[in-house]
């Protein structure tokens, strides 16, 4: 086991409540840049789900093992599945930081309203 002299310890919780002081706000620009990447990621992705599973539809297995359609009916979904998954997480985060980015506008409103109200006698 190693002893921390005490000097360690002080410059590392000065170096935490440093960081914790100088927290920067996103803007909220960048929050709406980012909804529109994972967006367009979603779009893409859902247009990759009906592309992959027309594509599927339109060729069927051609085998009499059981067996074998089986596992090709299971790989066929989880290839579907993985694919809509993506274009469905991808749609969440779009949504959330076009969220995000509309709360920002109103907390910068709000704060601007609220020092107005404060500095009126």
């Amino acid at each position: 086991m190693t002893d921390l002299e005490p000097t360690d310890l002080e410059a590392s919780s000065q170096r935490a409540e440093s960081t914790a002081k100088t927290t920067t706000s996103v803007p909220p620009w960048r929050c709406f840049l980012g909804s529109a990447v994972a967006g367009t990621l979603s779009l893409l992705a859902y247009r990759l789900t009906s592309a992959i599973a027309l594509t599927f539809a339109n060729k069927p297995l051609t085998t009499d093992n059981a067996t074998a359609q089986n596992i090709g009916a299971a790989v066929r979904t989880l290839v579907v599945g993985i694919v809509a998954l993506g274009a469905g997480i991808f749609g969440i985060a779009a949504l959330g930081l076009g969220a995000l980015g509309l709360q920002l506008i109103f907390r910068k409103l709000k704060g601007a309203t609220q020092a107005n109200l404060d500095t009126q006698p």
